[in-house]
């Protein structure tokens, strides 16, 4: 079989889960188990389909990094519940999931794939870092459009989308983000900081949208290009320059925010595939009634 990883941006799989999943099966406690199912079928499905040799759980250390919001103060800012100043702010996350992810983890743990984070962090980090040293073609599986940025076809790194459900899994590299967004994988993060993208508390250019965006990285390759450029008054028209100069101080610090980490050191683990703990994932299964979705992951992975 030919090698090929599959990083799992994992948080945006059992948000999906978790709402795309009806809650009617329970625990024996009476206990929402409805991501834990939806992850595992996920799981399923994704081995099963794309025959990966190795797997990562991606994870979330820090879903709000101070770092970023020190450059950014709006930077998901909508979804804070409580600020925590000696640590990670409190996440909008409802009980019912919550409750759930220390057996998302402990699941994943039975079912022998890694989970990898890093102290302040997101786990989009952690992905552009083990993408970046992949030694082989990657699969990154994700619901998150800042990832089209580490799509390389070169190198085989493309994301496997599952914004529209894990029935319409879409394959995306650089002729697919080309197409949808005008510019090319390596120059989306450029792309997203001109945009803006309210999902994440980025406000982008007052007044440039994804066409002025994309029409400016055509002309001039890059953000950085494009700025110097207005300053030579050869960039766009008299109206995108100005609003270009008048974002200066945004534009000099959402870079850093959106562009993902690629160098963390990351403390060593085997990705390799398998082996499972059957005995403890049927556990989990049994204790959770966790059914059919642990039936079909243990089916998918070897044994």
């Amino acid at each position: 079989m030919t090698d090929r990883i599959m990083l799992l941006d994992t948080a945006s799989l059992y948000f999906r889960a978790f709402y795309g999943v009806p809650d009617k099966v329970k625990a024996a406690d009476g206990s929402s188990v409805n991501a834990v199912r939806g992850l595992l079928d996920m799981i399923a499905k994704l081995v099963t389909t794309y025959r990966p040799t190795r797997l990562v759980a991606c994870w979330d250390d820090d879903w709000r990094p101070a770092w970023r919001v020190d450059l950014l103060p709006s930077y998901k800012a909508h979804r804070v519940v409580e600020a925590v100043p000696s640590g990670p702010d409190v996440e909008e996350i409802p009980d019912p999931l919550e409750a759930q992810i220390p057996l998302i983890r402990e699941t994943l743990a039975a079912l022998g794939i890694p989970v990898v984070g890093a102290p302040e962090h997101e786990a989009d980090d952690v992905i552009g870092t083990l993408a970046t040293r992949a030694d082989a073609p990657v699969d990154v599986v994700t619901g998150d459009r800042d990832l089209f940025q580490l799509i390389d076809d070169a190198r085989g790194i493309r994301i496997i989308y599952t914004a529209r459900g894990m029935s319409n899994l879409e394959i995306v590299d650089d002729s697919a983000v080309l197409g949808k967004y005008g510019v090319h994988a390596a120059q989306y993060a450029d792309f997203a900081v001109l945009r803006g993208d309210p999902s994440d508390g980025l406000p982008g250019v007052a007044g440039i949208g994804e066409k002025s965006a994309a029409s400016l990285l055509e002309a001039h390759g890059s953000l950085d290009a494009i700025r110097a450029a207005v300053e030579d008054g050869t960039a766009g028209t008299p109206a995108q320059r100005a609003k270009i100069a008048a974002a200066a101080d945004y534009l000099a610090v959402a870079p850093t925010v959106v562009r993902v980490a690629r160098d963390l050191p990351l403390a060593p683990f085997d990705d390799a595939l398998g082996p499972v703990d059957e005995d403890a994932a049927t556990a989990l299964a049994e204790k959770w009634n966790l059914g059919s979705s642990m039936t079909r992951a243990l089916a998918a992975l070897p044994r």
